[in-house]
């Protein structure tokens, strides 16, 4: 016959495997779930983390807590998500970088593939070539130039090692055979500031989070990282009119620690799906450069797979090295 301390034991060893009792799955959540954000507050990742749990909270009337652990191109905030509960009540936040990271950074404590599940596909939103405005270049063709006549290269802030902005700048030096200089920021927000600032002049920086400084004279813009044009700004044009080739998308999405239960996966999904129909948050996405559509986990672990093939061949072709 089994004793107290038996069934006490039985039921901890349950919830250290991830198993939770149907009764809790339905009730999830009944307390405030951590969203870890890997990026400092004001960049992109953070802004639409932001608005689509704010919107959640209202929804489900549940509190969803962004929690911003920045630094190390998001591996900081991963490794902290990897090694929490898989409950429910920490999720995982991130960007293009969880992509990117397998090919950067191969000694890392946790398996993005074995770690992780993935949830929702939050947002695809191109970065922005943006400079202080005392630059006198007006288009990419004049930043090439420029960067050739520099001694030394062009300063090119990047929100961190390893994000799409790293990326981008070490598309651009490697497509366009132009010396750049790689300055990582802790977070695509602390980076625009100092471009604004004048500190460091040329970023792509995450369309969604510029926008409203280009359209307000605080920075410049000189073209967009992905294909035709803007509704925001539809006179910029895209870094491939001058660099065939040349395409990045900046990508948001959700994700659990490995083991969390499928219908808490499911329901979060749904909520999810749900925020992206409310009329206020397309308004809001369409004014900030984001493209978005409904997903299932599965379609999501699909786009995840061809981004970390896709990332992986362009940082083992590039040579791109952290700096």
């Amino acid at each position: 016959m089994l004793t107290r301390r038996h069934l006490m034991a039985a039921s901890a060893a349950s919830l250290a495997a991830g198993v939770m009792h149907p009764r809790a799955q339905a009730d999830w959540p009944n307390r405030p779930v951590k969203v870890i954000v890997v990026y400092p507050p004001a960049g992109g990742a953070d802004t639409t983390a932001r608005i689509l749990f704010q919107k959640l909270s209202e929804m489900w009337g549940k509190s969803f807590v962004i929690d911003n652990r920045g630094g190390a191109g998001g591996t900081i905030g991963e490794a902290v998500a990897a090694k929490s509960d898989p409950d429910g009540y920490t999720l995982l936040y991130d960007a293009t970088a969880f992509s990117v990271n397998p090919a950067l950074y191969p000694k890392l404590s946790f398996d993005y593939g074995k770690d992780f599940e993935p949830v929702f596909l939050a947002s695809l939103v191109p970065n922005i070539l943006v400079v202080t405005p005392s630059v006198e270049a007006k288009t990419v063709a004049d930043i090439i130039e420029l960067a050739k006549k520099t001694p030394g290269g062009l300063d090119f802030a990047s929100s961190g090692n390893g994000t799409l902005q790293h990326l981008c700048l070490e598309l651009l030096k490697f497509m366009a055979k132009v010396p750049i200089n790689h300055i990582p920021y802790r977070g695509g927000g602390l980076a625009l500031n100092d471009v604004v600032a004048g500190q460091v002049k040329y970023f792509f920086s995450n369309g969604s989070s510029s926008v409203g400084l280009v359209q307000g004279g605080k920075v410049k813009a000189i073209a967009h990282t992905g294909k035709g044009r803007l509704g925001t700004l539809p006179d910029l044009p895209a870094v491939q009119d001058t660099i065939p080739g040349f395409e990045a998308y900046e990508w948001n999405g959700v994700f659990v620690p490995a083991g969390t239960s499928p219908e808490i996966v499911k329901k979060l999904n749904t909520g999810l799906n749900e925020v992206l129909r409310q009329p206020d948050i397309v308004a809001r996405f369409k004014s900030l450069n984001i493209d978005f559509k409904e997903n299932t986990p599965d379609e999501f672990r699909a786009f995840v797979a061809e981004e970390t093939e896709k990332w992986g061949k362009v940082v083992r072709e590039a040579g791109i090295k952290l700096g």
